[in-house]
């Protein structure tokens, strides 16, 4: 008896600065990605123009709207019914005076089934993120999409163990990381890629879970208050199995269609098996609320 089988895509491409050209870009890599039988696509964050993190500048808020009405989330959702494919649509996010780096999670009927806002917001040299975003108050977060229970966070998150593991015990069955990752401005002897990919080979096994990533490529130029700013995205979307293995990747130059299917009754059953959830002691992880690991309450 055939299980429950779910064909998942991770896009990457390079971004231009303007809008319409990321969005049928994306659109293009959607509609291939449905043409290699994929039920849920994973387009890059941000991908409606450059990351504009990499300075602080107040023109860049302009680029905000809000959630409700917002044309490429209405596009999408117009294609994901088209389609009957899940899109995740990484955007920015103006709500009144707050800002947030955001997704919304379409289902394959193109119904919005609500967003999150990501949690984690980095700082440091071409990362000035928290110029930008507030940080994000939804909490993680479990979607019912027609194909499977997923998780989604972005980008910083993917560091934090914790991210991951809160989406699987709310019942996540895959986890999704949109992601804008390149060069360190300030030392361009820093490489993360391996790093990067390690961590989140990590989030899946430690959880028995699929998970996907998807990050941009190419070279991206940004005036900042102290000259120019300019960071090479390395790419490497990848999807990983439940046990960390990776089972499909993109270099760190070319668009990429992955996609790669997964029984998930079967890594359900094994997930159960192996008895990391059975075996959780929650009462000992008091630490975690802390900040330095002292007087957990």
């Amino acid at each position: 008896m055939g299980g429950r089988k779910v064909v998942v895509s991770a896009l990457q491409f390079a971004c231009t600065d303007d809008i319409s050209t990321n969005v049928n870009t994306a659109e293009r890599l959607v509609r291939a990605a449905h043409g290699k039988g994929a039920n849920i696509i994973l387009i890059q964050e941000l991908f409606e123009g450059y990351y504009f993190c990499q300075a602080q500048g107040l023109d860049f808020f302009q680029r905000a709207k809000p959630y409700k009405g917002h044309p490429t989330i209405l596009r999408m959702q117009q294609l994901a019914k088209e389609l009957g494919v899940v899109i995740p649509v990484s955007f920015f996010e103006e709500a009144n005076n707050a800002h947030y780096n955001s997704v919304a999670i379409i289902d394959a009927d193109g119904n919005d089934l609500g967003i999150y806002r990501k949690s984690h917001i980095p700082d440091g040299p071409g990362y000035q993120e928290k110029f930008y975003f507030n940080p994000g108050d939804t909490g993680f977060k479990v979607f019912h999409t027609k194909f499977a229970k997923i998780g989604v966070a972005i980008c910083w998150d993917q560091w934090f163990p914790e991210a991951a593991r809160a989406m699987t015990l709310q019942g996540a069955e895959i986890l999704f990381y949109p992601t804008a990752i390149g060069s360190e401005p300030q030392d361009a002897g820093l490489d993360s890629r391996d790093h990067w990919r390690r961590v989140m080979q990590g989030h899946a096994g430690a959880n028995l879970v699929p998970l996907v990533a998807s990050n941009r490529i190419g070279k991206e130029l940004i005036e900042t208050e102290h000259g120019n700013s300019e960071i090479t995205f390395y790419g490497n979307s990848f999807i990983a199995g439940p046990t960390g293995e990776i089972v499909a990747s993109a270099d760190d130059k070319k668009e990429a269609v992955l996609v790669a299917e997964f029984d998930l009754d079967n890594i359900k059953s094994k997930r159960y098996g192996w008895g990391v959830f059975r075996d959780r002691r929650p009462d000992l992880y008091k630490v975690l609320l802390t900040l330095d690991g002292s007087n957990p309450q």
